[in-house]
């Protein structure tokens, strides 16, 4: 009834599981874990308990702890890929794709998630996954396309580049973390790296004279350079 009166020998209705929820707030709980203890700290049953969710379901959706840290690690590439790439399909021409809000979208990305990025790059990299993960895919495969270009300078080297510029874009929120004060601070720091990162694939891997707006951009925006004492 309305009023939440049961009849004698009637059983209360059971609320209907939702397994997709259950499954992102395992997921979510998964990638807290990650972040705060790197792989080693993770288990299902950490896990199910920060998730709020009883162990056995917890293990009916991920069986094994290398199971969870795969999905685990799937899943902050496919936030990754989300918010860098967003619904542009992986084959898209590379000369319709804007680097400037590549860069962008990625030290961004890198400056709100810092840990989780960091535990990101070391499982994909440290592991035979890499070819499965979504954003890795993507990225390489536009970077690989960009240099089959006549935008590009010949002869890149495409895994290493993708390598560097991803170390050194996830590994910046360490030095922005103690620097930054404020979200004011935190943005200039992030618009500070994204600059350079352009203006270093201007005079390494880009024709400069095929990007007159970046090169422009960067030309606008010189390093720091020393800090007065």
């Amino acid at each position: 009834m309305a009023d939440g009166t049961t009849f004698p020998g009637r059983k209360p209705q059971k609320r209907k599981r939702n397994p997709d929820r259950t499954r992102t707030a395992i997921l979510e709980a998964a990638g807290k874990l990650l972040a705060q203890d790197w792989s080693e700290g993770l288990s299902v049953s950490r896990v199910a308990q920060l998730a709020g969710v009883n162990r056995g379901t917890a293990y009916q959706h991920f069986p094994t702890r290398e199971q969870l840290l795969d999905e685990t690690t799937t899943w902050v590439s496919d936030r990754l890929r989300q918010a860098v790439f967003g619904d542009q399909p992986a084959d898209q021409d590379v000369r319709q794709i804007d680097p400037q809000n590549v860069a962008d979208q990625m030290v961004k990305f890198a400056m709100g998630n810092p840990d989780l990025c960091r535990v990101w790059l070391f499982e994909v990299l440290s592991s035979n996954r890499a070819d499965r993960d979504p954003f890795w895919k993507q990225y390489r495969s536009q970077l690989e396309s960009f240099a089959e270009t006549d935008l590009a300078q010949p002869g890149i080297d495409v895994e290493v580049q993708a390598v560097i510029m991803l170390i050194g874009t996830f590994l910046w929120p360490v030095f922005a973390r103690g620097q930054a004060r404020t979200a004011k601070d935190r943005e200039q720091l992030s618009k500070r790296f994204s600059n350079e990162l352009l203006r270093l694939s201007l005079h390494g891997t880009m024709r400069p004279e095929k990007f007159p707006a970046l090169n422009a951009r960067v030309a606008s925006t010189p390093g720091e350079g020393k800090r007065s004492k």
